[in-house]
């Protein structure tokens, strides 16, 4: 398949009064919406959906992957979260891999068994709908529409078969035969071309039918940990069957009179809060107009010092602690802020490892005024891309981004959780402690290291731009990454951003990529939003009016699209 997409994306945003979801795949969308239309929730639809997508995306996500959640109680206003990211094995320890010759200077391979880490998705589902749900619904009655897609088959979607092809090793490779469950003869689905996954039906079917136990305990987990042992891997029974997701209170702060709710660590939604705190400390961000050199130096190098904090100081709050507190006071981004000249880039900002990612991302707002935004992830590609045999999905990799350091704050150890990219948003008024937050969008952006930036690129597209919800998200994009080969940080600029940009930024100090066009665009991520109200557009309110407006965007980077009723 080539470089470039045979297509450019111009869509109004799509209005609805009921409910909406936004996701990257249609058919997803589609089961999502069904699921609200037959009285389920925002946060039933959300599971439906992510079961959708990793039938229809299993090089994005799946149920061998983590997923996160944020849930907005349209009722009372409360917001809470669900951390689904797994941990590793008991027996994963430094001195394990030091025993076998690994280091923090060479790691295993980012494919090795060893990165396997317990697999969060499929109980993160479940409690979701047991916590969050409308309780109208059965498991099995939100996973169906999973189900009948992996039995019937669904033509397969271009930007997703172009990813399929491109990750298609991980699943080849010696000792990986199971792959063939996720392959047509051997090779990766062609666009258009229908896919079956009747082992993956099955393994949906019966989470549906038995619940948690059915994936990690009994046959699932069986294969899930021969197929781990056969390759190198250190994975048990009891690591899995001891896995449980964690009910959490989101993190937040306030930014020109909205608020942005993200999760706390070992999920990245930090990094998020810390840049946006950052860029309320520059008043003229807005003055040179969207995307100009100016509102982009700022942008990178707020990213840098955001980023390089998250490396220092997030991991698994359950092996330390965390300055949340200390970290997200506005007059410690106020002496962060003082850090960054207009004239020239930072020196001496030293960052942590990167790699790439593969996620999907999906929000959900029902009639009920509920909101969920949901991530869910394998990491890179098919993960490991290994296959537990008769399950039809592949294992994540999310244990490459352990660190191999002794002392370091993300150092490998056994049952801890990982460093972690994924993060779902949602974004209120500000309010009182007396007072319900009002819910004004839910939001996210996949994409690696790249979601955090997504999230505020987009958030101030609404905020200080007046873009509707599908406006920020076609608009181009920006992408701050540090290459470990050469220790250097890397602007990569989508194209739509003028030449002229790229050559200030470069006078100013700053490593450029421009234009990044066609499938590269990836590296930017693929977002959803959905909105309550078109709050963005100052001039109008809707204070007086009896409906409640959702407006919706999609990605046009993806093969999704939002749907309403």
């Amino acid at each position: 398949m080539g470089t470039d997409l045979p297509f450019t994306s111009r869509r109004s945003p799509v209005l609805c009064l009921r409910g909406c979801v936004a996701s990257s795949q249609p058919l997803a969308s589609a089961v999502g919406l069904d699921v609200l239309k037959h009285g389920g929730n925002a946060a039933d639809a959300a599971v439906a959906i992510a079961a959708a997508l990793a039938v229809t995306e299993p090089c994005s996500t799946g149920l061998g992957g983590d997923a996160f959640c944020l849930f907005y109680n349209g009722n009372t206003g409360e917001i809470r979260g669900i951390n689904g990211s797994g941990r590793s094995p008991q027996a994963l320890t430094l001195d394990f891999l030091e025993g076998l010759g690994y280091s923090a200077e060479a790691p295993p391979s980012v494919f090795d068994a060893l990165n396997v880490t317990v697999p969060g998705a499929p109980a993160c589902w479940c409690d979701t709908v047991q916590l969050f749900g409308s309780q109208k619904l059965s498991m099995q009655e939100v996973l169906s529409g999973a189900v009948e897609l992996a039995v019937k088959g669904f033509p397969v979607a271009e930007v997703t078969a172009y990813h399929w092809a491109k990750w298609v090793a991980a699943l080849r490779d010696s000792g990986k035969e199971q792959g063939e469950d996720l392959l047509i003869g051997g090779h990766p689905p062609k666009h258009g071309q229908v896919f079956k996954n009747i082992a993956m039906a099955r393994t949906i079917k019966e989470l549906g039918e038995r619940g948690k136990p059915a994936f990690y305990q009994g046959r699932v987990a069986q294969a899930i940990v021969d197929v781990i042992n056969q390759n190198g891997g250190v994975m048990t029974l009891e690591d899995l069957s001891s896995h449980d997701s964690e009910v959490v209170s989101p993190i937040s702060t306030e930014y020109k009179g909205v608020r942005l709710w993200e999760l706390p660590p070992n999920s990245q939604g930090l990094v998020a809060l810390l840049l946006l705190n950052i860029l309320e400390n520059f008043p003229q961000l807005k003055a040179g107009g969207h995307n100009s050199s100016d509102y982009i130096h700022v942008f990178v190098e707020a990213v840098r010092l955001a980023q390089t904090d998250a490396f220092g100081y997030l991991g698994d709050s359950t092996h330390l602690t965390v300055p949340l507190e200390s970290l997200l006071a506005k007059s410690y981004s106020q002496q962060q802020a003082r850090h960054i000249s207009m004239d020239r880039v930072m020196e001496q900002v030293e960052p942590g490892l990167l790699t790439g990612s593969d996620t999907v991302y999906f929000c959900v707002i029902d009639s009920q005024g509920n909101a969920c935004s949901f991530v869910n992830s394998t990491y890179m590609g098919f993960g490991t891309g290994l296959v537990p045999k008769g399950c039809g999905f592949s294992l994540q990799n999310r244990g490459a981004n352990f660190s191999l350091q002794r002392g370091h704050i993300n150092c490998v150890a056994g049952r801890k959780r990982p460093y972690h990219t994924i993060i779902p948003a949602l974004l209120t008024g500000s309010s009182t402690d007396s007072e319900k937050p009002q819910l004004l969008a839910a939001l996210g952006v996949m994409g690696a290291f790249m979601q955090p930036q997504g999230h505020i690129q987009v958030l101030l597209n609404m905020v200080e731009f007046g873009m509707n919800p599908q406006q920020a998200l076609d608009a181009p994009r920006v992408f701050v990454q540090y290459e470990n080969k050469t220790d250097q940080w890397l602007i990569n600029l989508e194209e739509g951003i003028d030449q002229e940009v790229a050559v200030e930024l470069r006078r100013r100090g700053h490593r450029v990529n421009w234009p990044v066009t066609g499938h590269e665009r990836a590296h930017f991520g693929r977002g959803q939003i959905i909105t309550v109200g078109d709050w963005w557009n100052r001039s109008v309110t809707q204070t007086n009016s009896p409906f409640r407006v959702l407006w919706a965007g999609s990605d046009p980077r993806a093969d999704g699209c939002a749907l309403g009723y």
